[in-house]
């Protein structure tokens, strides 16, 4: 007997993405459920010898490990594809195992990554001390300067590699230009895309080849679970699916499953959340004990104009520098306000239902020397802020208080 996949539900083609993240990829079991089912195994049984060798010479025909395809995992990936547009998905146990996966599975020795500097920690150290190793060239750009871009993608590269907004500083990137670029001097582009969430920017239609996600922040959203996400066309799938079946990132079943039901109210969250963050930039904006407050959706924005182009909205992040009393660093400043903050979590998360913060340059970019974090605007003082689900005018009372603490 051939064991026939079951197929995703069949909806009407001019279904909207905000429809298509409820419904997109369902597959239902013989029971035929209303939540999607969690395919809790490892492996799946064979009626026969024959079938099982028919199912590994006739890649795809069935699941057979799930390393590599599991039916609740494939249900992720085929919602996440539909509503980005992308021709493949796959899940990964982590953002960093997409990014990895993302970069380290399309080069190899010789190649040559252009990327921006303004990276998240981990990101950077993917291409700036991973990628040598195997003899790939990496240069490192100001993500926000397209004469730097210009530069060096005047001669053939193999992959352009950003983050725009930026971790933590919320730096734009004119993906247009960029992908323009990229595109004379041969490259693919991967763009990490967490900040901005599938919701706020979509990639696909700028050319960009790779999009990535750390699926742990807004997918989720919620703090249960770890994931990642890398979307493509056919062409880049195939290779990058023999990385990632022989080298084993796998997402579990289970978080697949918690992350179908985030993704369910991504939009919802979302939109939420950005009205709550500009409200919450603007107070700090007004405020005496904040400076350079950093939020795409602000009119001081450096990249205010290029942000509302290609963004729906501002986003849930927002960067800025705590001002310092008489006698105080702006390291101490910084921990004076987090220590104080009674609604506001100290957490080195985002993209949470809950309103999250963290001091950068002791956390996530804590690695990196002095004069690095000064070049990406990561100073003593700064902190980040994630923006939850809470009332914004809680959020903003917490923060008042929290700033003119003693």
């Amino acid at each position: 007997m051939t064991t026939k996949l079951p197929q995703p539900d069949t909806l009407p083609e001019d279904c909207r993405p905000r429809t298509l993240m409820v419904h997109g990829g369902t597959r239902r079991s013989g029971f035929e459920e209303t939540s999607e089912a969690m395919f809790l195994t490892s492996g799946f049984v064979y009626d026969s010898a024959e079938e099982a060798e028919n199912a590994f010479a006739n890649e795809g025909s069935r699941f057979v490990y799930s390393r590599f395809r599991n039916p609740t995992v494939a249900m992720f990936e085929d919602r996440l594809a539909a509503y980005e547009g992308y021709e493949r998905c796959f899940g990964t146990a982590s953002g960093m195992a997409a990014v990895f996966a993302a970069v380290m599975g399309q080069l190899k020795a010789g190649d040559r990554i252009v990327a921006s500097r303004a990276l998240f920690g981990s990101c950077l150290y993917i291409v700036k001390e991973i990628a040598p190793r195997f003899g790939i060239e990496t240069v490192l750009v100001d993500g926000t300067d397209n004469a730097q871009w210009a530069e060096a993608l005047s001669r053939p590269a193999d992959m352009v590699f950003l983050e725009s907004p930026s971790n933590p500083c919320l730096d734009v990137v004119d993906l247009k230009t960029v992908v323009k670029l990229a595109k004379a001097a041969g490259a693919k582009v991967v763009v990490d895309n967490v900040f901005a969430t599938p919701v706020l920017q979509r990639l696909k239609p700028l050319g960009v080849d790779v999009t990535v996600y750390s699926a742990t922040k807004h997918i989720d959203g919620q703090g249960r679970c770890l994931g990642g996400a890398i979307l493509c066309d056919a062409e880049i799938a195939a290779k990058l699916g023999l990385f990632l079946r022989h080298t084993g990132p796998s997402m579990s079943p289970f978080n697949a499953w918690v992350l179908l039901k985030g993704l369910e109210t991504l939009e919802l969250r979302v939109k939420s959340q950005c009205d709550s963050a500009l409200a919450v930039a603007t107070a700090l904006e007004e405020s005496a004990s904040a400076a350079r407050v950093r939020y795409p959706g602000l009119k001081s924005h450096p990249q205010h104009d290029l942000a509302i182009r290609q963004m729906a909205a501002g986003g849930t992040l927002i960067c800025f520098d705590v001002v310092p009393r008489d006698g105080e660093t702006e390291k101490q400043a910084a921990y004076r306000v987090m220590n104080a903050l009674r609604v506001v979590k100290i957490s080195n998360n985002l993209g949470d239902s809950k309103s999250l913060i963290t001091h950068p340059a002791t956390t996530t970019h804590q690695r990196l020397t002095d004069e690095e974090r000064a070049t990406l605007g990561i100073l003593p003082g700064t902190v980040r802020l994630s923006v939850g689900l809470e009332d914004p005018a809680d959020l903003i009372t917490d923060l008042t208080r929290a700033l003119s603490a003693s």
